[in-house]
């Protein structure tokens, strides 16, 4: 039998999105092949302390990770390998574990922004998802668009502005969203993800409320004209090559938008897949999901979601999630399940185009040839 592999899980983080990483997290694990992987456990807590709990599923079982007694720990880069250090005060600088692979299941800011990918290339590890830059733009709402824009893909209309501006004067933002938008908009934090901090305003009350909460979550704010009367629709795209696009599922919001309640509490919403959609309209959807993808220069996974107006039949992107949610009714699952790969199957899939990818690039000469 060949050696297991070692596969580092990496949950929670400083986000927002800290509880949605353990519930996608507990569902990665309890699926992965246990012939195959070695299961090391890393939680981050809110504040970034990072914490081992070796391959024990319990660790998963909370909301949090700050609430549990776990061994301290960190990664050593300093040597370019991805070993994972003791720093209990006994046993400071003890090896715990040797990685072979990570997969960050790490939702929004510090986990899905670049940051948590750089560390990993830094300590030369192979590792699930999109790269530094694809993770990062992808995060960005602002840059995305503009990357979406270069790339020929129809968006809806949309502005950008910077906590500094509102700071100094709201009312002219107010007076610009005016002037630029019509009612209803969509205030959205440039950098969160599972609709944290997302409103939608239908007046200037609104506005001025959206706004002041899009603020809490971020420096930068995207105001967006709302897509009246489309279906909201999602594919999901997988970094094999070739890159393949996966069937598209149209979202049923429970409520009048597809907020962060709905997406993983309330079980309100619905989703069809395939989508309400004619033949030719998925498939146009599948292409502008790979041009996406490709926009952004993504890597493993991304799900990317429109809008589709329902008589036009119009596309529109929306935005590009590098690491959308695993958790039991999560969309980027159900979609590949609906296209012939079991969840445990797209894991282990993941996991390999992980380590070739790693692979291909430990190919590259970092020394020049002068």
């Amino acid at each position: 039998m060949s050696k297991k592999i070692n596969l580092g899980v990496i949950f929670g983080g400083r986000s927002a999105e800290h509880e949605v990483s353990l519930m996608s997290a507990k569902s990665i694990v309890a699926a992965v092949d246990k012939e195959k992987y070695n299961v090391h456990l890393i939680g981050i807590t809110h504040t970034g302390q990072w914490l081992y709990a070796q391959n024990d599923q319990a660790a998963l079982d909370y909301k949090s990770v700050d609430e549990q007694q776990l061994l301290e720990t960190s990664i050593d880069f300093s040597n370019a390998s991805a070993t994972l250090i003791n720093n209990s005060p006994d046993k400071r600088g003890e090896t715990l574990a040797q990685l072979d692979v990570v997969f960050p299941i790490l939702h929004g800011p510090y986990g899905e922004d670049g940051t948590i990918q750089g560390l990993l290339e830094l300590s030369n590890v192979a590792y699930v998802g999109c790269g530094v830059a694809a993770s990062a733009i992808a995060m960005d709402k602002a840059l995305a668009k503009n990357a979406f824009k270069a790339a020929g893909l129809a968006q809806m209309e949309y502005l950008v502005f910077n906590y500094t501006k509102f700071d100094t004067d709201p009312v002219l933002i107010v007076t610009e969203i005016e002037a630029a938008l019509k009612y209803p908009v969509f205030i959205k934090p440039a950098n969160m993800g599972s609709s944290i901090g997302i409103s939608k305003a239908s007046n200037r009350a609104e506005l001025k409320a959206g706004l002041q909460e899009a603020f809490k979550y971020d420096n930068k704010i995207v105001v967006e004209q709302a897509a009246d009367n489309c279906s909201e629709v999602e594919c999901a795209v997988l970094g094999e090559r070739p890159v393949r696009a996966s069937a598209v599922g149209e979202i049923i919001a429970g409520k009048e938008f597809y907020d962060y309640e709905t997406k993983y509490f309330d079980g309100k919403s619905e989703t069809l897949i395939p989508a309400s959609l004619p033949e030719a309209v998925m498939k146009k959807v599948q292409e502008a999901s790979l041009v996406a993808f490709e926009a952004i220069d993504g890597s493993g996974l991304s799900r990317v979601d429109f809008f589709v107006h329902k008589e036009s039949h119009d596309i529109y992107i929306n935005e590009v999630n590098t690491m959308p949610g695993f958790t039991p009714i999560s969309m980027y699952s159900k979609l590949w399940n609906a296209s012939g790969i079991e969840y445990s199957d797209l894991i282990d899939k993941l996991i390999n185009v992980a380590l070739v990818r790693h692979q291909q690039k430990s190919r590259l000469s970092h020394h020049s040839s002068l």
